[in-house]
């Protein structure tokens, strides 16, 4: 098990990540090293006010403690009490034109290691995944996204894409709402099936396949018109991707309870989004055929379910 080699990786991919969105904005992103005084730490790097990405941030951390949090140990309550180690990138970007969909993208490796008063050995695993939030729906951009990330599992066996994909779409699903927040794409935690060699080579494949499933998007939609009706859309769409990262997402909790850096841990929330009672967008509008057509959870690429 090579821990070194996914650090490295990581970091590689940061820059290559960040190297191309400031290529495609033409701002450079701010870089904010930091430490964690229970050990560990991170870098930060963050674009704000960009003339394509209205805000975002590509992080990597490399963070440890003594005792798993909570909400590490909730499903797997037989690692409670273990010392552990994580690392990961994580990004999301939202762009400025409401034409370009809001993406969010993680790679991440944990383990949790062997306990000196048992036989226990050290337990490892991968996560991540990716996945697009239209605020306008568009058939050919969808389809690129998932097809780009299938084609990133494909190497690795059949069965991975529809699994992965039905786990997204259970994953970032509002239940309070009753409403998904995006198009999905893929999801996976806990994975460690291919052994360390095989399930690492997996993990590179997600996250090197990130710049072909969205760059082509964002060119596409780039020089779309836009005007106030369009960013008030966006605005209220936004809102909807707060709830969820406050309500429900598992690796907001546990980078608040690990006692990571703030900062960094809120850097996914967009930089303006509102609220309002009860809203419905018009009959036959394009912004009611986000919720009508693009949001209902869909079999895009014609894959076999894996329910």
């Amino acid at each position: 098990m090579n821990i070194t080699a996914v650090k490295d990786y990581l970091l590689t991919l940061q820059q290559n990540i960040v190297a191309t969105l400031e290529n495609l904005d033409g701002a450079c992103f701010r870089t904010d090293s930091w430490e964690r005084p229970e050990g560990g730490g991170g870098i930060s790097r963050l674009i704000e006010g960009g003339a394509l990405f209205e805000r975002g941030g590509v992080n990597f951390s490399h963070v440890m403690g003594a005792t798993l949090p909570p909400s590490a140990s909730a499903h797997r309550p037989e690692l409670a009490g273990r010392a552990w180690e994580a690392m990961g990138v994580s990004l999301v970007l939202h762009p400025r034109n409401p034409y370009i969909p809001t993406v969010h993208m993680n790679v991440r490796f944990f383990i949790a290691k062997a306990t000196e008063d048992s036989d226990a050995e050290s337990v490892y695993w991968f996560g991540g995944g990716m996945d697009l939030t239209p605020y306008y729906g568009h058939d050919d951009d969808v389809k690129h996204f998932h097809q780009s990330c299938a084609d990133a599992l494909a190497p690795f066996g059949d069965d991975l894409y529809p699994r992965f994909k039905d786990w997204c779409d259970r994953y970032f699903f509002l239940k309070h709402r009753n409403e998904a927040r995006g198009i999905g794409g893929i999801f996976f935690d806990d994975f460690a099936e291919l052994g360390f060699e095989g399930s690492f080579a997996m993990l590179q494949s997600v996250g090197d396949s990130f710049l072909n499933a969205y760059v082509p998007i964002v060119e596409r939609r780039r020089d779309c018109e836009y005007g106030a009706r369009e960013k008030d859309w966006q605005g209220y769409r936004r809102g909807r991707y707060v709830e969820f990262n406050l309500v429900w997402d598992r690796g907001t909790l546990f980078g608040l309870q690990s006692g990571g850096r703030t900062e960094s841990i809120l850097m996914s929330m967009p930089p303006v989004a509102n609220w309002r009672y009860d809203y419905q967008p018009e009959v036959g509008s394009p912004e009611a055929a986000l919720l009508s057509d693009f949001l209902p959870i869909k079999n895009w690429l014609g894959v076999n379910s894996a329910v």
